[in-house]
């Protein structure tokens, strides 16, 4: 398998990524039909992987509760008591 090296930017310092040969067409490619560079691709594509694993790991637990009958209860009581802070007479900003 053929790798490019791609020089990333970090702030201040750079690093250097090796990358598949089709990964970094698929790179190109992006800047070339966005104009922006490679590094701020990748660069948002590292944070849009980093958040969506943050909501998988949110689903997964929310699974695990819903399996549990105690614990999902549990957590539906305590929603409802947070539901009746909302009514605190104040309009919507």
């Amino acid at each position: 398998m053929t790798t490019h090296q791609a020089s990333v930017a970090a702030g201040r310092s750079r690093a250097m990524v090796r990358v598949s040969a089709d990964a970094y067409r698929t790179l190109r490619e992006l800047s070339n039909e966005t104009g922006e560079s490679m590094q701020v691709i990748v660069s948002q594509s590292i944070q849009a992987y980093w958040r969506q694993r943050i909501i998988d790991g949110t689903v997964a637990a929310y699974a695990t509760l819903r399996a549990d009958p105690v614990a999902w209860q549990e957590l539906l009581e305590e929603d409802a008591e947070w539901e009746a802070t909302l009514a605190d007479g104040l309009d919507d900003e």
